[in-house]
């Protein structure tokens, strides 16, 4: 089974989910480059997407793989850090 997201944005195409970084938010790059970033919010009124500048998403990458390593999700751990060094 494939846990793999992936949004169509409608300006920069085909975005992949990196991780989940709170209540209703999520960290997308460019599929890609990956060379940007959007915290992809979940509304009522649909999904929104922002804009996030590189060291942005470093830091939110950062302080989710800091909540996963004290929870002791070494599976989610290691595959988030695997993405954190493809994307920096």
């Amino acid at each position: 089974m494939s846990t793999e997201t992936y949004l169509n944005h409608p300006n920069f195409g085909l975005l992949f989910r990196i991780c989940l970084v709170g209540e209703g938010q999520e960290l997308f790059a460019t599929l890609y480059a990956h060379r940007l970033f959007f915290l992809v919010k979940s509304e009522p009124s649909g999904l929104s997407f922002e804009p996030t500048g590189r060291v942005e998403a470093k830091q939110l990458i950062d302080q989710r793989l800091r909540v996963i390593r004290r929870t002791g999700q070494q599976a989610e751990y290691d595959q988030l850090q695997k993405a954190y060094k493809q994307a920096f």
